[in-house]
C-alpha cells in the first residue's frame, strides 16, 4: 500500500522541533492541494493565498523556487501519481511565550498522501450537508486566510458521525451561514449565484474564485452577499466547493431536499476542468 511521505525544510523527516510555534500556538498557515499525475492543481492560486496569509501574519514568504523544488522532489518520489499535497508553513521555533522572534526562520513541511476522491460527474445532487452549532469567530485580520488555528472546525466536525454527511455549514456569531468546515457554499436562484462574504471570518477556498470566473464566463450573475438560513432553504440549488472535489451540487441540507438538475452542468464541468487540471511545476 502506498504511504504518505514528507519533507521538513527540504529534507525527508516526520517530526519538527518541540519549540516550533506552529505546534505551540498554531502560528502558521497551510494549503491542501489536489495532485493528479504527480502534478499539483491550482498551484499558483495556492501560492498566492499562502503569500497573502504570510503578509497578514508577518511570516517571511518562502521563495517560490524553493517550494517548487521541494514539491517536485516529493511528488517525483511518491508511490502514487494521484493524491493530496499538504503544505504547512510555521513561523518556526521561538522562546516560550506569545512574543514572536524578531527574525523568524519559518519551518516548511510538505507531505504527500496517496488517494484522491473522484468527483462525481453530471448534476446528480447526492451530497448531504448538515448545520453546525459551533460558530466561527469574528476576526477580519484572519478572515479568508488558511491559518493553522482550526479548533472551530475540529469542534464543528465532531458534531456529526453519519458517514453520509460530507460537510457541515458553519455560521458567524449572528447566525449567518458562512462556509463549510472544509468548503465554500453557494446558493442558486433566479438572481444567479450568491456566496457569503468572507470579510469577518471563514476561509476563501482556491476554487471559490474559479466558480466566480466560470459563472461569469457562462453569463450567470455571481455576487457576494450575506445569507440567512432561509436563503439556503429557499434557493433552487445549493453547491459546495473545495480544492479536492471542485464544485458539487448539494442534494440535502439536513432534511431539506434540493431538486436534481437545478445546477447547470456546464458550470460544474467548467469549474472541475479548471480546478482539477494539473499544472506543470516549473
Amino acid at each position: 500500500m502506498a504511504r504518505a511521505s514528507a519533507l521538513v525544510d527540504g529534507r525527508a523527516a516526520d517530526r519538527v522541533a518541540v519549540t516550533d510555534r506552529g505546534l505551540h500556538y498554531g502560528d502558521g498557515l497551510f494549503e491542501t492541494i489536489a495532485v493528479r499525475g504527480r502534478c499539483p492543481c491550482l498551484w499558483q492560486r495556492h501560492l498566492e493565498r499562502l503569500a497573502l496569509g504570510c503578509e497578514r501574519l508577518g511570516i517571511p514568504v518562502p521563495a517560490p523556487d524553493t517550494l517548487v523544488a521541494e514539491a517536485r522532489q516529493l511528488l517525483d518520489g511518491a508511490d502514487a501519481a494521484d493524491g493530496v499535497l499538504k503544505l504547512i508553513l510555521t513561523r518556526g521555533s521561538g522562546a516560550r511565550g506569545y512574543a514572536a522572534p524578531p527574525a523568524p526562520r519559518p519551518t516548511r513541511i510538505l507531505s504527500f498522501h496517496p488517494g484522491l476522491p473522484e468527483p462525481r460527474r453530471g448534476t446528480e445532487a447526492i451530497i448531504r450537508l448538515t448545520l453546525c452549532e459551533t460558530p466561527l469567530g469574528d476576526n477580519a485580520r484572519l478572515a479568508g486566510i488558511k491559518h493553522l488555528n482550526r479548533l472551530e472546525q475540529v469542534l464543528a466536525r465532531a458534531e456529526w458521525s453519519d458517514p453520509r454527511i460530507l460537510d457541515g455549514i458553519m455560521s458567524d456569531g449572528r447566525g449567518h451561514p458562512v462556509c463549510g468546515t472544509m468548503s465554500n457554499i453557494y446558493v442558486l436562484d433566479a438572481a444567479g449565484i450568491a456566496t457569503p462574504p468572507l470579510t469577518r471570518c471563514g476561509v476563501a477556498g482556491t476554487v471559490r474564485d474559479v466558480v466566480r470566473d466560470c459563472a461569469t464566463a457562462l453569463g450567470i450573475p455571481f455576487q457576494e452577499r450575506q445569507l440567512d438560513l432561509s436563503d439556503l432553504h429557499a434557493a433552487d440549488g445549493l453547491m459546495m466547493s473545495n480544492a479536492l472535489l471542485g464544485l458539487m451540487p448539494v442534494g440535502w441540507l439536513c432534511e431539506h431536499r434540493y431538486s436534481a438538475g437545478t445546477v447547470p452542468a456546464a458550470l460544474i464541468d467548467r469549474v472541475r476542468a479548471t480546478a482539477l487540471e494539473p499544472e506543470t511545476l516549473a
